[in-house]
């Protein structure tokens, strides 16, 4: 289970918001207690893809180790990463699989028409062969 608090969430959802329609990226800053990851800082980051960043989004090693910085900054953990779909579902995609990491939590937000729908948190698999759905309270 994940659970983001609410100026964190607030974050997420504004960057995604701004980056219509092309997908925002940022880390997801926190701790694990009992058992439950808790988000306490969203921290966005620039979508560095040089094509179409409506349907796709990278981050730089500079950005990871911005992340990772920051964190122990805060005396936090990168729980894990976050990004959009925009005018698409908050799903995982392939794509999203191939560049996944399995100890990383990912949150989707899907993006309609510029406004927050929905959004999904995922688990991929040791083996980038899947992902399963993972309780999200925001």
């Amino acid at each position: 289970m994940i659970r983001i608090e609410p100026d964190a969430w607030e974050v997420m959802v504004a960057e995604g918001r701004r980056t219509f329609p092309n997908e925002c990226c940022g880390a997801m800053l926190g701790d694990v207690e009992d058992g439950v990851k808790i988000v306490r800082v969203a921290m966005p980051l620039r979508n560095s893809f040089s094509g179409s960043q409506a349907t796709f989004y990278e981050l730089s090693k500079d950005d990871f180790l911005s992340a990772d910085r920051e964190a122990g900054r805060l005396n936090l953990n990168v729980i894990g990463f976050y990004h959009s779909h925009p005018d698409h579902d908050a799903y995982f995609s392939a794509s999203d699989l191939q560049h996944s990491c399995p100890w990383y939590t990912y949150v989707v937000l899907s993006i309609r028409r510029g406004e927050f729908d929905h959004a999904n948190s995922w688990l991929p698999d040791p083996d980038a062969g899947k992902a399963e759905k993972e309780e999200l309270i925001y």
